[in-house]
C-alpha cells in the first residue's frame, strides 16, 4: 500500500465563489490526500481556518442551509460603520463557534491566515493566534466589511496584496501544491488582452448598447436585486420622504467587531456613505440631452450601489495580482473558479460553488495525473 500523497493547499479570496475550496477539499479527502498545509486570504482563510480545525462538515451543514434573507441578517448591514457597509458580526460569532477558541497553533493542520496592514503596506501572515481573529481580519474586504485593528495593526482583506497566498506553504514538507484562484476567466467572456478605445465622444446608442451587453449578467443576478429591494428605504430617505433619518443623517450604529481583542479600525468620518450608482439602461433624467449621457449614465438612481462597485473593482484588482504572483510561483496544481461564478456576497448559494469546486478540483487532479 503507497504512503499518501502530502499536500500544501492554498485557498484564494473571492467572496461566496469561496465556498468551491469546501467542494475541493472535499476532493483531495475522497482521492486520499494528506492534507498538511493550509494558506488562506479572505474566505480562503475563513474555509482554511475551518477545515484545518476538524470543522469542515459542520461548517458545510450550516452554510447549504443559509437563506438569502439569513445571509443579510449574518452580514449585518449599517450605514454608521466606519469604514465598510458591513460588521460582520453575526458570522464571525457562528464561526467562532464552531471553532470553540481553538488556536492556530494547537491545529492539527499547519494554517497561515493573510492579512494587509494598511498602514505599513505590507501583508501579514497569522500563524499563532485565535484563529477567530485571524480569519475576521483576513475577510475585510475595503469598503464592504469593516476593517479591525489587531495590535495596532489596521487590517483589511489579504486579497488586496496576496490573493492566492502560495508563499506561506514554501517551507512546508509536501508532495504538491494545490492551489484554487477564484478570479479565474469570467464565463463566456474575454479576459486578458487589453481593450482599444478612442477618447473622442461616440453617438449614444453606440456605447450604450455595449454597455447593456457587459452589465446584463450583473444586473440580472439575485445580488443586485436583493440589494435594490433591500436598499429602498434608502432612495426615500434620499427623497426627504421618510421622516428624520434623511441624506446625511443616519442613524447611529454600534460599529464594534463583538470579540476581544478585535477594535474597528478608526475613520475620520463617523458613517459610510452609500450613494446610487446608476448603470441600468434609461438616463437618471429622461428629458437629458444624449450630449450628456455618459454623466446620466453613471450617477443617479439605479440599481447597482457603492459596495458592488466596490467589491467589482476589488476583484479586478485582485485577478490581475494573482496571476502575476503566480506567474513567478506556480503551484504543482491549480483550480481556477470563474471570477463571476457568483456574486462576491451571495452567502446563500453554497450548493452549486461547492458543486463546481468538486467538478473542477477533480478535472484539475485528473489533467496532473494524481
Amino acid at each position: 500500500m503507497t504512503d499518501r500523497l502530502r499536500a500544501a493547499v492554498v485557498l484564494g479570496s473571492g467572496g461566496a465563489r469561496g465556498y468551491a475550496h469546501v467542494g475541493g477539499l472535499q476532493v483531495l479527502d475522497e482521492r486520499g490526500f494528506e492534507v498538511v498545509a493550509i494558506a488562506g486570504t479572505s474566505m480562503g482563510a475563513l474555509v482554511g481556518g475551518i477545515a484545518a480545525a476538524g470543522k469542515l462538515a459542520p461548517y458545510t451543514d450550516w452554510a447549504l442551509g443559509l437563506t438569502q434573507r439569513e445571509v443579510f441578517r449574518l452580514l449585518d448591514l449599517s450605514i454608521s460603520a466606519p469604514g465598510g457597509a458591513f460588521r460582520a458580526e453575526r458570522i464571525i460569532a457562528r464561526v467562532g463557534d464552531l471553532l470553540e477558541g481553538a488556536a492556530i497553533e494547537d491545529l492539527p493542520i499547519r494554517y497561515t491566515a493573510v492579512a494587509t496592514d494598511l498602514l505599513a503596506r505590507r501583508e501579514v501572515w497569522f500563524q499563532r493566534g485565535p484563529v477567530v481573529h485571524a480569519i475576521r481580519a483576513s475577510i475585510a474586504i475595503p469598503g464592504v466589511i469593516t476593517p479591525v485593528v489587531i495590535n495596532g495593526r489596521t487590517l483589511v482583506d489579504g486579497g488586496l496584496i496576496n490573493p492566492v497566498p502560495i508563499e506561506p506553504t514554501a517551507a512546508v514538507s509536501a508532495d504538491v501544491t494545490i492551489a484554487i484562484d477564484l478570479s479565474g476567466a469570467r464565463t463566456h467572456t474575454g479576459q486578458g488582452a487589453p481593450v482599444r478605445e478612442t477618447s473622442e465622444e461616440r453617438p449614444f446608442e453606440e456605447w450604450t448598447s455595449r454597455i447593456r451587453r457587459g452589465t446584463a449578467e450583473v444586473l440580472e443576478s439575485e445580488r443586485i436585486r436583493a440589494l435594490a429591494g433591500r436598499f429602498t428605504a434608502g432612495h426615500r430617505r434620499e427623497a426627504g420622504t421618510d421622516g428624520p433619518h434623511r441624506a446625511g443623517h443616519p442613524p447611529a450604529g454600534h460599529a464594534g467587531t463583538g470579540h476581544p481583542g478585535l477594535a474597528p479600525a478608526p475613520a475620520a468620518e463617523s458613517g459610510v456613505a452609500l450613494p446610487d450608482i446608476a448603470l441600468a439602461g434609461h438616463h437618471a433624467d429622461p428629458g437629458s440631452s444624449p450630449s450628456h449621457a455618459p454623466d446620466d449614465w453613471v450617477v443617479g438612481r439605479g440599481e447597482i450601489r457603492t459596495i458592488d462597485l466596490l467589491a467589482m473593482s476589488f476583484e479586478t484588482m485582485s485577478a490581475l495580482i494573482s496571476r502575476y504572483r503566480m506567474a513567478g510561483n506556480p503551484p504543482d496544481v491549480l483550480v481556477r473558479v470563474p471570477s463571476n461564478a457568483v456574486g462576491t456576497l451571495d452567502f446563500h448559494r453554497a450548493a452549486e460553488m461547492i458543486a463546481m469546486g468538486r467538478r473542477l478540483m477533480t478535472e484539475a487532479l485528473d489533467r496532473a495525473g494524481y
